[in-house]
């Protein structure tokens, strides 16, 4: 996310470029991330999409601008936060659940 956001404010400087960017980026995460790190997909995407969000965010300079941006982009962009995260999670919980059924039927078939 800190790379698709520099690359945002390069081309776009949109807030909306970056939180569309963010849901492949959600998806992805969800699909890739081992099965045991199921339970950990949506809880690192929005940690991702606010330290993202740093380069990106519009601040007046120096530490506390910064946070300002930061705390705005966070409140004005929570649409596209809640859609990721929310992304990730299902994709996370169906991969759940097929693996889940998957040592069920294993289970089944040895015994």
């Amino acid at each position: 996310m800190v790379a698709l956001g520099c690359l945002d404010r390069l081309l776009f400087e949109s807030l909306t470029v970056y939180g569309v960017l963010f849901l492949p980026v959600a998806a992805l995460t969800a699909l890739w991330v081992r099965r045991g790190d199921l339970v950990a997909a949506p809880v690192v995407v929005p940690i991702a999409f606010a330290v993202g969000l740093l380069t990106v965010a519009e601040g007046d300079g120096g530490l506390g601008g910064q946070m300002v941006g930061l705390v705005t982009g966070l409140a004005t962009q929570a649409g596209w936060l809640y859609g990721g995260t929310l992304v990730a999670g299902v994709i996370a919980t169906v991969r759940r659940v097929r693996m889940m059924r998957r040592r069920a039927a294993q289970r089944r078939r040895t015994a």
